[in-house]
């Protein structure tokens, strides 16, 4: 059942500058993120893995991807655990600028014909890095945004740093198609490739300026009285609230089971693809950047519209919705992909990103800070991302790369590892309790 009870207070001014300041960094993660899985897809096979056949070329550079992903489950449980014990606020300044250089840093490196296997080495380490920013900035910019919003239409607000997914991916491909639009494939190869990279720098510079003059949360001093009020009255976590409630035990593993469809189908369908239509349909590049413009541009509707209908039919019932649709149409959408034509292509991808990726992605910022209680949601939330993370979307990229690869280019383990990504999530949905509106100052989990 969904919580009515009332709104406690919120100030407006400084929910807007969070806000902000979510949207930028979310902008910025998928940003250095969509350029690099972009760069993976379409440059970085003949950059930095050119003795191997274009096939495998394609599943090292995937690889690489999968790299920044293990980075981000560390990355998670570090400045998760410091989000919970010294503030939000601090964090997510770290989280930005390691992000932003790592990614800048990348657009220097020398190439495999320059240095050898120092450069597909280097572009490892640098992801590595990116990967450990990256591991609790979306994480901690939702917690901030759902923490400082009112509770009927947290939904609807913290729908507004998911917008940021949009921003930064929008972005990215606007770079990328300039770039392949106006550069012969001589000086895309020889310096083009590198104009992204150092693109992102602007993006990390504006986020550093706003959260510069943002607060701290407000369930943050909430937590610490509360916390201080259990330890006067001599109580334990054991004596106070089952132990499993505050280990976060079923809330984790529904937060898997929901993170595991969105992430794995954008691993699939914002990076994989792009790689696998110019491999084997033999698409040209431009195709799937401006698909990806496309599904950007819908999805700034799309993302309000879920997030609005979460707060009133509940975001479990949305999850189920969302999830379902995707399984239905991951067939359909290979099919029209299959068909090479431009138009039905374009429109399958767009669909798909709005249904299965962006839908998804409005409502788990808030519902994962919602299963959580306060006293480990920026830890457990991160964690729930990111582990899911390493497996779907880092790995399901690589893992499709291979089957596709042993399947001679055929569509159908595609389809499949969509319709099993989303499925999982129908499920995870179905199991969870709703915990739209819940009040999230109380120290335990949702479940």
């Amino acid at each position: 059942m969904m919580n009515k009870t009332q709104d406690y207070h919120v100030d407006t001014k400084e929910l807007i500058k969070v806000t902000a300041s979510g949207w930028m960094g979310t902008a910025m993660e998928f940003m250095d993120f969509q350029l690099y899985s972009l760069a993976a897809a379409i440059v970085f096979s003949d950059i930095f893995f050119p003795e191997a056949s274009p096939a495998m070329a394609l599943v090292m550079a995937m690889g690489t991807y999968g790299a920044g992903y293990v980075a981000r489950l560390v990355g998670a449980y570090v400045f998760g655990r410091l989000g919970d014990k010294v503030g939000r606020r601090t964090v997510l300044f770290v989280t930005i600028m390691l992000m932003g250089l790592a990614s800048t840093a990348i657009g220097f490196l020398p190439t495999y014909q320059q240095v050898g296997i120092w450069a597909p080495l280097g572009l490892v380490l640098l992801r590595i890095l990116q990967g450990f920013g990256a591991g609790a900035e979306i994480s901690g910019a939702g917690v901030m945004v759902a923490e400082f919003a009112k509770r009927s239409n947290r939904g609807l607000i913290g729908s507004f740093v998911c917008l940021g997914t949009s921003t930064g991916t929008l972005l990215a491909n606007l770079v990328w198609t300039i770039i392949l639009t106006n550069l012969d494939e001589k000086s895309l190869y020889a310096w083009g490739w590198r104009i992204p990279f150092f693109a992102s720098f602007i993006i990390m510079i504006i986020a550093v300026l706003i959260r510069l003059f943002i607060k701290e949360s407000p369930v943050m001093a909430e937590k610490k009285k509360l916390l201080e009020e259990e330890r006067d009255n001599e109580l334990t976590v054991a004596t106070k609230v089952p132990a499993k409630s505050r280990k976060g035990g079923k809330s984790l593993l529904v937060a898997l089971g929901l993170r595991f469809g969105q992430a794995g189908n954008s691993g699939i369908l914002q990076t994989y693809m792009a790689g696998f239509m110019v491999t084997f349909l033999s698409v040209q590049k431009t195709v799937t950047t401006d698909a990806n413009i496309i599904a950007s541009l819908v999805s700034f509707i799309t993302i309000p519209l879920v997030g609005y209908l979460g707060d009133k039919i509940g975001r479990r019932k949305m999850y189920m919705i969302l999830s379902g649709a995707m399984v239905i149409y991951a067939i359909p959408m290979l099919l029209m992909i299959q068909t090479k034509n431009t138009v039905l292509l374009t429109i399958a991808m767009v669909i798909g990103l709005n249904v299965g990726v962006q839908g998804l992605f409005a409502l788990e910022n808030v519902m994962l800070a919602e299963l959580f209680g306060s006293k480990n949601r920026m830890t457990l939330m991160a964690l729930a991302k990111e582990i899911a993370g390493v497996i779907a979307t880092g790995f399901g990229p690589l893992i499709a790369a291979s089957l596709v690869s042993a399947a001679t280019g055929s569509w159908w383990p595609i389809a499949i590892m969509i319709i099993a990504f989303s499925v999982f999530t129908f499920i995870s949905a179905y199991l969870s309790t709703d915990p739209t509106g819940r009040d999230l100052n109380d120290l335990d989990d949702a479940m």
